[in-house]
């Protein structure tokens, strides 16, 4: 969000906060994106604010309580308020259970474990979830488009719209079992906590091969992980690579140096091409 933006969804979320009787006089925020990440003290609750229309957090917090109730490693909603999206103002809030961090750190082989649970509970539920193609097509649109990524060199633009292509053909020939994914399981969103490393920020679960998901997280994790398809796993970490690239020169991107993040992807993934 932009910084004018951002103290009018504090605002807005401190308020909802007061009208569910939780004091917050006041709110950290921890990320912001393309939404905003705020602890709310003193009641210490995590909130997650989004523009409304922009959002899926009715489809997050359905998920959410889907895996808590199969033992899922998944960070839990707040439980002294109900279970709603709070709409006000034009932003979407929804409020979680805030952990206080905990050390060690959560290791390779403990988040490797965590995830392989998080991925036996998915199996367990069934909701309606989109398919990580989807994710492509939308990173193919961006390339695709100048008025999306004007400040993509055409050189660029080819390059990435062809690598975009290859690694989406040779991820779909290769047929690999689809299931309900984390979509993002990076380190940023897995915690440590006394309760054991929980998973955080439902919103780009999807259906795909686990490798798409073992593609975002660090290489040492999986290392852990057992029955690892290797080569499939290569190109999925290509395609995370293309894709975040994509996103970089996107319009409007708010990530910290996001065009020099971009031209850094874009030269590994060159470095990296047949």
């Amino acid at each position: 969000m932009e910084t004018s933006e951002i103290k009018r969804a504090i605002a807005v979320t401190t308020s909802i906060a007061a009208s569910l009787d939780l004091q917050a006089d006041d709110a950290i925020v921890l990320h912001n994106s393309n939404k905003l990440a705020l602890r709310l003290t003193p009641c210490d609750v995590f909130a997650r604010v989004a523009y409304v229309g922009q959002e899926v957090a009715q489809f997050e917090i359905e998920l959410a309580q889907r895996l808590a109730e199969v033992g899922a490693p998944v960070g839990a909603l707040e439980p002294r308020v109900d279970p709603l999206v709070y709409t006000r103002d034009g932003f979407a809030v929804t409020l979680w259970t805030f952990y206080k961090p905990v050390t060690p750190s959560v290791s390779p082989s403990e988040c490797a474990e965590v995830l392989e649970r998080l991925h036996a509970g998915m199996r367990q539920i069934d909701v309606p979830s989109p398919s990580f193609m989807d994710r492509i097509t939308e990173a193919q649109d961006v390339v695709a488009n100048p008025d999306l990524s004007p400040e993509l060199a055409e050189a660029d633009r080819t390059f990435l719209s062809s690598r975009l292509a290859d690694l989406r053909r040779s991820i779909e020939k290769r047929d690999a079992p689809a299931q309900l994914l984390h979509g993002e399981p990076h380190p940023g969103n897995v915690l440590s906590t006394k309760d054991g490393p929980l998973f955080i920020d439902l919103e780009t679960c999807c259906r795909g091969p686990i490798e798409f998901d073992l593609a975002h997280a660090p290489e040492e994790v999986c290392d852990h992980y057992p029955n690892i398809d290797q080569a499939l796993l290569a190109d999925c970490r290509q395609l995370v690579l293309a894709m975040i690239a994509a996103w970089r020169w996107e319009r409007g991107d708010q990530f910290p140096n996001g065009r020099q993040f971009g031209e850094e992807l874009l030269h590994s993934l060159r470095e990296h091409s047949p």
